[in-house]
């Protein structure tokens, strides 16, 4: 891509997005592997994207962006992992016989997004930037801040736990019987087109969190509804990473292009966050129907 110029910076935050627009799913498919979470590793990369732009505005020249902003998803990651204390202690001495194979492994691609929190943060790091995203062990140890030898260790101990990591049920916890009755609830009207009835169940504090987009408060969420009365789309509940969610359903389509969450409180939905905007989504998401 050309080369980004600090004055373009002056387009705002909607010009930045734009210009990092192409690193996006990488920077999603990194960080949903180090959350475990196709949810959690999205609000890594707003905040990854928010500090980028910061640090930015800040400057006198700009870096490398793409190996710059995987160093700050990096960074965010670990931050989030050592404050919820999912952070396993690494342990890794560069002494390990086995040298790993020097070309992406494609079983890793395939592990489920859980599997990856039984890693220690190093060998997490390294196996999904080179196995996912294809970084040389050059490469990955400047992103990590590291040497080669220690992400050769990493690389051999991580894909061997990965390889042998057992994940839980898809579907996560049982759901209460309020939040159901309101997913249900919500699809209901609006696979009815029942704006006004959609509108009803909104909490007057409602937020709204279109996300990648534009953030809406009160009553300008009421008009988000308009978008989609232009639009031939059905609203089904189900899981995402175990979480529940409305998957959005385009016309004759057997799997959601994306999907939305709800909050809701004693006064109605009080959050709502869309991902329509953020289309990396879809290829890493699991939809669970129910």
């Amino acid at each position: 891509m050309p080369e980004l110029k600090l004055e373009q910076l002056s387009g705002g935050r909607e010009a930045f997005l734009l210009w990092v627009d192409e690193f996006r799913p990488s920077l999603h498919r990194y960080c949903a592997r180090m959350m475990g979470s196709t949810i959690e590793g999205e609000d890594i990369v707003q905040e990854t994207l928010a500090k980028a732009f910061y640090q930015l505005s800040q400057s006198v020249s700009t870096p490398p962006l793409k190996p710059w902003l995987l160093r700050i998803a990096h960074n965010t990651a670990i931050d989030h992992l050592r404050r919820s204390e999912r952070a396993l202690t690494d342990s890794l001495d560069t002494l390990d016989t086995d040298v790993p194979d020097d070309r992406p492994d494609p079983a890793t691609v395939r592990a489920a997004l859980a599997a990856f929190l039984e890693l220690p943060p190093l060998q997490r790091s390294s196996v999904i930037l080179k196995d996912v995203l294809s970084l040389s062990n050059e490469d990955v140890a400047a992103t990590l801040a590291t040497t080669v030898p220690a992400v050769k260790a990493a690389l051999v101990r991580g894909r061997r736990a990965l390889a042998a990591a057992k994940t839980g049920d898809a579907t996560g916890a049982p759901l209460s019987a309020e939040l159901r009755a309101t997913l249900e609830r919500y699809a209901e009207r609006f696979n009815a087109r029942d704006w006004d009835g959609l509108r009803a169940l909104l909490a007057k504090d409602v937020e709204l969190d279109l996300v990648s987009k534009a953030r809406r408060r009160g009553p300008e969420v009421g008009q988000y509804f308009g978008n989609y009365a232009k639009l031939d789309f059905t609203l089904r509940p189900g899981r995402v990473d175990g979480r529940p969610v409305l998957g959005v359903f385009p016309p004759g389509a057997s799997a959601p292009a994306y999907f939305l969450t709800l909050e809701a409180n004693d006064d109605g939905v009080r959050f709502i966050r869309d991902y329509r905007y953020v289309g990396s989504l879809a290829n890493e998401f699991v939809f669970v129907p129910g």
